[in-house]
């Protein structure tokens, strides 16, 4: 006799009765029968979806403590990336006080230029190690702000950053040129040949392009996430050749053993939190929760779900909506981490994933095999129900819809109509966890649409602002989570915008950070 509550496809067993979860009251019903295969393409593009119709509603299982958010604590979010921004330019100001109050008075053009080239060159720095802080996974940020809107955060401070270093090279060698009444060339070589520490400094310079090139648009659409990955990881040598070249000639240190000192705690520290929170923080929880691959399910075509057991798993603290780092222990996986969400509340033995083959990596691990050791990093993300009172709508599309399935069993049914899911696909093959949706919406009252097909195909575009009040009526008052495709996913948000629901209540998280 199989194990009591294994879950669908695992080996052991079938499906189980109920999904129990640790943080949440909802257990949905679930189907005891096999995977369904995916339906056949329709012969026409179907009609467009009539208005729902009201159907009584089914009583709502009363909300636990445990599922009452904490007082306060989904307010801070709105605020908490404000905040967060706001300590960031703070730090930017102290930063500029620190050269006015070292430079010296210029007496002539060389050495404003130089000057210039100063604040640059520690702006530049500053910067360096905020985008460093900004991605060392510190739970307060991924969990108050996201870790989506970290990256892009990253990204955006990374052109600003390059730009800063770039302009802090040129100035200093303009000014440093104009005051000694030499040409830029020569100027270039006497620095790096003469100065100390100036050489590993140009060659931080030198590598940082090349990081900055590697990242660019046109480049990332070209390049594996994994050549990405090993790409950003020269960023740490980069800081390190250029930190001693600032205590060696930056005028804001020459003199001044406390500006040393602040500034070395500040690399410290941000160096101390890598260490601790993407290094030793992992290798913790792997121990403890022994993290193993018990096996893998094909879902639809290119498209996995790995089942990952472990001890007591309830005691990670993931909510729906959130994802965590994964890093598989075998010779081809262990070097990287790549982030996917949980397609389902984690049991105390055991969490789900649900991979979609879009890389080296994520081919790949259809080809995992049982037992394969795993370190997981996380919970990340923002991405979770704001338990606002408000009733929800879901959209996703393609395999945006692993979180979102997540939120869709997790979520408290507190009023009729209280939660609809659109589910976005181009083709019916590409529609992943249907049986459980299904089931999922029969057993709680929800809704659940799926919206299948090119905009081509059908006619008309689904995820306009009418089409989705035709599906939703009442749309303005709802609380919306989107999770898919970039394009699909600025698609959504606009026409939501469009339907009358402010900003603050769209949430969303994009899959291709």
């Amino acid at each position: 006799m199989p194990p009591q509550g294994t879950w669908p496809g695992h080996p052991s067993g079938p499906l189980p009765s109920a999904e129990p979860t640790s943080a949440w009251p909802y257990a949905p019903a679930r189907a005891t029968s096999g995977w369904p295969s995916a339906p056949a393409p329709p012969a026409a593009p179907p009609a467009r979806p009539a208005a729902p119709q009201p159907t009584a509603p089914r009583a709502a299982a009363p909300a636990s403590p445990a599922t009452r958010a904490a007082p306060g604590r989904r307010l801070l979010r709105p605020a908490l990336p404000s905040f967060v921004l706001a300590l960031i330019a703070l730090g930017a100001v102290a930063v500029v006080v620190l050269w006015w109050k070292d430079t010296p008075p210029t007496a002539g053009l060389g050495d404003q230029l130089t000057a210039v080239g100063d604040i640059l060159g520690l702006l530049s720095s500053y910067g360096f190690v905020i985008l460093v802080g900004l991605m060392a996974r510190l739970p307060p940020l991924e969990r108050g702000v996201g870790t989506d809107r970290l990256a892009r955060w990253h990204a955006m401070g990374g052109r600003y950053v390059i730009t800063l270093v770039t302009g802090h090279v040129a100035f200093i060698v303009w000014g440093y040129a104009v005051s000694a009444h030499e040409s830029v060339t020569s100027e270039s070589i006497s620095l790096v040949t003469t100065v100390p520490d100036v050489l590993m400094a140009t060659v931080s310079w030198f590598l940082l392009l090349g990081i900055a090139a590697f990242s660019a648009r046109a480049a990332r659409r070209r390049l594996s996430y994994e050549t990405w990955y090993y790409a950003h990881l020269y960023t740490y040598l980069a800081i390190a050749l250029a930190f001693s070249h600032q205590f060696a000639v930056g005028p804001s240190f020459a003199g001044s053993a406390d500006a040393r000192i602040a500034w070395s705690a500040l690399y410290i520290t941000v160096g101390a939190s890598i260490i601790w929170f993407r290094i030793l923080t992992p290798l913790r929880k792997a121990a403890r929760h022994q993290f193993t691959v018990a096996s893998v399910q094909p879902e639809a075509p290119g498209i996995v779900s790995v089942y990952v057991t472990g001890r007591d798993l309830h005691r990670l603290g993931a909510e729906p909506g959130q994802f965590f780092r994964w890093r598989f222990l075998t010779r081809r996986h262990a070097w990287q981490s790549h982030p996917y969400s949980l397609s389902a509340m984690p049991r105390p033995d055991m969490m789900r994933i649900t991979v979609k083959a879009r890389g080296d990596h994520s081919d790949s691990m259809a080809y995992l095999r049982p037992g394969t050791r795993v370190i997981a990093e996380g919970p990340y993300g923002a991405f979770t129900p704001s338990l606002s009172g408000r009733r929800v709508v879901l959209i996703a599309g393609g395999v945006g819809i692993t979180p979102i399935r997540a939120m869709f069993a997790a979520l408290p049914r507190r009023m009729p109509n209280a939660i609809t899911l659109i589910y976005r696909a181009s083709h019916p093959r590409d529609v992943v966890f249907r049986r459980e949706l299904d089931a999922i919406a029969a057993d709680r009252g929800v809704s659940v649409h799926y919206v299948i097909g090119s905009r081509e195909y059908l006619g008309y575009d689904p995820l306009e602002s009418g089409e989705l009040q035709g599906l939703v009526p009442g749309l303005h008052r709802y609380e919306a989570y989107v999770c898919g495709p970039p394009g699909m996913t600025e698609a959504a948000i606009a026409s939501l915008r469009d339907a009358g629901i402010p900003r603050r209540r769209i949430h969303h998280e994009s899959f291709d950070f």
